[in-house]
């Protein structure tokens, strides 16, 4: 499993986390994948063989071979048929919103083909682009220029959602809404409707999913042997409050999560 990050052109670093990579070759005894809502909204180009994405035990759909994947408000099981190959934009929570006329929260939960945001001929273009280019960095100077001709000023993100998102950020999801807003309850409303629409999720939702992903750092390098002080460097209230909140959207408690094959991705990327 070879996965690999790169980081964006200094213009677009506002919007864009990352790009990143990831190989893997095809191996009948495979587990399938479970993948944990990390708050940030990806566009992925999948160059190999087709990707199954489960809805139930037994159900899956395929997914898009360029789609974006919106906020996810739960976990999820991905399993591929042969080949992995895939190239990705990673955007911050408000970094998407700023290429879009559409509300973002029609993206969440689910996978939606690139063709259904940005036109079937431009789309196509671009995947066609991106799947005939030789290496990783011509592929980045391909979407740079895509997300370059399609930034529009007039899409940049109000300054109240902004200052929400990286109070957040900084403070790895332990900031609550009212005080970030100073209790002013006309702004809480006023930032509940733009959230929606230009990020999502709710600014609760998103403070819990950038708290469990700090959690889940702490995890993979610490271990489960210190689940009561991840759950206090973290700002959960004690331990129960803690794997509460970690069984709700990984449906495992911690210990099993290090040890289970079904997590070697979400392991990966969230490390």
């Amino acid at each position: 499993m070879n996965y690999q990050t790169f980081q964006p052109h200094p213009d677009l670093r506002a919007l864009v986390k990352y790009y990143w990579t990831l190989e893997v070759p095809f191996d009948p005894s495979n587990q399938k994948q479970k993948l944990i809502p990390d708050g940030c909204i990806e566009m992925t180009f999948n160059l190999g063989d087709k990707i199954k994405r489960y809805t139930s035990k037994s159900e899956f759909i395929l997914h898009p071979c360029a789609m974006v994947m919106g906020q996810r408000t739960k976990s999820y099981y991905i399993e591929p048929t042969g080949d992995v190959r895939s190239f990705a934009i990673c955007f911050y929570p408000y970094g998407f919103a700023n290429f879009l006329n559409t509300p973002i929260k029609s993206l969440t939960d689910k996978e939606t083909p690139v063709e259904d945001l940005f036109g079937k001929i431009p789309a196509k273009e671009l995947e066609q682009k991106i799947i005939r280019a030789t290496n990783t960095q011509l592929r980045i100077e391909i979407i740079e220029e895509f997300l370059f001709n399609k930034l529009n000023d007039k899409n940049t993100i109000d300054n109240i959602v902004k200052t929400t998102i990286d109070t957040l950020l900084e403070t790895r999801g332990n900031s609550s809404i009212n005080s970030i807003l100073k209790n002013d309850l006309s702004k809480r409303r006023q930032l509940e409707r733009k959230f929606s629409n230009q990020i999502g999720i709710s600014p609760k939702q998103l403070g819990k999913v950038i708290r469990l992903q700090a959690a889940l750092n702490m995890l993979l390098n610490k271990g489960p042997e210190s689940l009561t002080h991840i759950a206090y460097e973290s700002g959960y209230y004690d331990q129960a409050h803690f794997i509460k909140d970690f069984k709700e959207f990984t449906k495992t408690n911690p210990s099993e999560f290090l040890e289970n094959e079904n997590m070697a991705l979400s392991t990966i990327f969230y490390q």
